[in-house]
């Protein structure tokens, strides 16, 4: 055979090589897809939908102003020492609430992110937003707070981005509690009638099958 017999077949092998190497690679790619597996799998345990309720289903918000909220008390390491300081109880929204129904207002805080409620109290009347010492974005005040599940005095600050925040939210809880104000001097007006004159109303209105 000559020199270029030689060179001939070798380059006519090495051409056709690569090709072989990609038609047995398609090959290997085509069995490995008809071997994957397409069984499907049933949980055991089927979840179904339950409805939460937040206990807000019946209110609308009056005001939102994001804050940070701290209290003042005893923390859990110095319990019973009578030394208080102030504590953080977390970042969220600071609202205002309005029962659609009875239309009493109460001021309602939640964590953000776990939505673990930090502060719950009606707007009494009687509340007075006093500015913290040294800062302008900050307000204390103190009540009986529902958040833990049972009325508790606490002392709040509430602290905002900036002194601006801080004074638009102190306009409307003040505006709130003169509303609420109204609101319960309303419910505790005596009736013209009494509860004599109910009774009575309420006789005249009852009938029997003989008349």
């Amino acid at each position: 055979m000559s020199d270029e017999q030689e060179k001939t077949t070798t380059t006519t092998t090495e051409e056709t090589t690569p090709k072989e190497e990609a038609t047995a690679g398609g090959e290997e790619e085509e069995k490995v897809k008809e071997e994957e597996s397409t069984a499907t799998f049933e949980p055991v345990v089927k979840l179904e939908e339950v409805e939460v309720k937040s206990g807000e289903e019946d209110e609308e918000v009056v005001c939102s102003f994001r804050a940070k909220l701290f209290t003042y008390g005893e923390t859990m390491l110095d319990k019973g020492t009578g030394i208080k300081t102030w504590n953080e109880c977390g970042v969220g929204d600071a609202r205002i609430l309005r029962h659609r129904e009875h239309q009493r207002l109460r001021f309602l805080m939640r964590r953000e992110k776990t939505m673990k409620v930090i502060a719950n109290h009606a707007l009494d009347p009687r509340i007075v937003l006093e500015p913290n010492a040294g800062s302008d974005r900050s307000w204390v005040w103190s009540c009986f707070d529902f958040s833990e599940g049972e009325l508790e005095e606490k002392v709040f600050a509430l602290r905002f981005s900036n002194s601006d925040v801080a004074n638009e939210f102190k306009e409307k809880y003040v505006a709130c509690q003169k509303e609420m104000e109204a609101l319960l001097a309303g419910e505790d007006k005596p009736d013209d009638k009494g509860e004599a004159g109910e009774a009575a109303e309420a006789l005249e209105g009852l009938k029997t099958g003989d008349e």
